[in-house]
């Protein structure tokens, strides 16, 4: 008979479990350090709330920001940061893995589960091989863009601060993270002086579109021959992927085409750009090139939509994911059709996988209102800003209308909270509160009619 203590003990948790348990140790010691005085500029604590709202954005790859990163952090605070938010980028079971790797450790089948469930890979074969394809892909992604950004920065700020922000702002990127060191000149301006600039931007949304694709599809996309050998899933992910940057990029382009706050002082090779950058960023990268509270409504609203879906499964994007968006949708076209079953690309999908895409969005639906009921209580600012800052910190993308230095410890702790569920997501934190040996009963009672729409 099992004792409370083997029930709770490490050696006795689902691989669920431990991967939440993963990511909260590494948020605690990330607030810890932040916390410390020799993280903050003024020699000042920043305060344990802000220090752990701080180290949840970062290891959640969300971007909220409650101080300016490059104005109030030191080295060893920025550094903290980027360690962080590299770790919640790949998975810190992926971290594990690389030191395992460097020490020449014998990777066990307990630690092969939990890669495979921290990559969201349905399958333990070849999980190492994967895994270190991921790493070696990771630094070649970082490394170019970090060189090219080094380059570039380097002119404006010297080589040796320019390197620093080349590295930064390309892990950052890939990460879909959005911290930025562009603090200098005016406070949590993001990459904003850079609208107009093709080797940031286009550097920028090809780090961003990389990491959100996930390494799943990476894998398969270097795999193939052909278009015939690419997976169902990575079909998928690609086609979502490819709607909703062109789609999102048209959207914007014409909305804001005649604002003047927004597009209309560029020209229209610039439009073009801080278009596409806006359609891409909102994949959760969290960076911006234009003011977001000078869009229209229209836009922002867009934006949320946007964010909501996000990247896609076993990236280091957040979001209900691209995938879950379009299982819904080839659902939704099989009812018009009538058809009983969901079938995309001459393939039909399993019922039990439309319930789960339709169980993450109403779960995630449900988050994201409760956050922007708490936040609507104990702020001030307009329902669009509340609705934005909660969506935002769900998806794990860190664009905000303003509001975030200002939130109230409640609001902070909340957000916190949301930024985590969007990380590990909503279902991985589900499988690891149910108690584990539960079957699936057989009992089935009679079937019943009920109306709908």
């Amino acid at each position: 008979m099992k004792t409370k203590r083997d029930k709770f003990s490490l050696l006795n948790m689902s691989p669920t479990q431990f991967i939440v348990l993963g990511y909260v140790l590494v948020i605690l010691i990330g607030s810890i350090l932040l916390n410390l005085p020799m993280a903050s500029k003024d020699g000042n604590s920043v305060g344990y709330v802000n220090a752990l709202f701080t180290a949840t954005s970062a290891t959640c790859v969300t971007g909220l920001v409650v101080v300016d990163t490059y104005t109030h952090w030191t080295t060893f605070g920025q550094l903290t940061i980027l360690f962080l938010l590299q770790i919640g980028g790949l998975g810190f079971m992926t971290m594990a893995t690389l030191f395992s790797l460097m020490l020449g450790r014998k990777i066990s089948f307990k630690e092969r589960l939990l890669m495979a469930e921290s990559l969201n890979h349905y399958s333990l074969e070849g999980i190492v091989r994967l895994t270190k394809q991921i790493l070696l892909g990771t630094l070649m992604f970082e490394g170019a863009g970090a060189l090219i950004l080094s380059i570039r920065f380097a002119n404006e700020y010297g080589v040796a601060k320019g390197i620093y922000k080349g590295i930064f702002h390309a892990v950052s990127a890939f990460c879909n993270a959005g911290f930025d060191l562009m603090g200098e000149s005016e406070k949590f301006t993001s990459l904003t002086a850079y609208v107009d600039d093709p080797i940031v931007n286009l550097t920028i949304m090809a780090l961003v579109i990389i990491g959100g694709l996930g390494f799943y599809v990476w894998n398969n996309i270097y795999k193939a021959k052909n278009v015939n050998d690419l997976k169902l899933h990575t079909k998928l992910v690609l086609l979502i992927s490819a709607v909703l940057l062109a789609g999102g990029f048209i959207f914007f382009f014409l909305l804001e085409f005649n604002n003047p706050d927004t597009l209309k002082p560029l020209s229209l090779g610039d439009k073009v750009l801080a278009a596409m950058f806006q359609s891409v960023t909102t994949r959760t990268a969290g960076f911006n090139t234009l003011p977001l509270s000078d869009l229209t409504n229209a836009s922002k609203f867009m934006t949320i939509v946007l964010m909501f879906i996000g990247g896609s499964p076993g990236s280091t994007a957040g979001g209900i994911k691209t995938v879950t968006a379009g299982v819904l949708l080839f659902a939704v076209i099989s009812v018009i059709r009538r058809s009983d079953d969901t079938e995309l690309f001459r393939r039909r999908l399993h019922y039990s996988v439309v319930l789960r895409a339709l169980s993450v969005v109403v779960i995630s639906i449900g988050i994201v209102l409760g956050t922007t009921v708490i936040l609507s209580i104990f702020e001030s600012a307009s329902f669009i800003e509340i609705f934005f800052e909660a969506v935002s910190a769900f998806g794990t993308v860190g664009l905000s209308l303003g509001m975030t230095p200002s939130l109230s410890t409640v609001s902070k702790l909340t957000l916190i909270g949301t930024m985590f569920l969007g990380r590990v997501g909503v279902f991985t934190m589900a499988l690891a509160l149910v108690a584990k040996g539960k079957k699936n009963r057989k009992l089935r009672y009679p079937e019943g009619k009920i109306m709908v729409g």
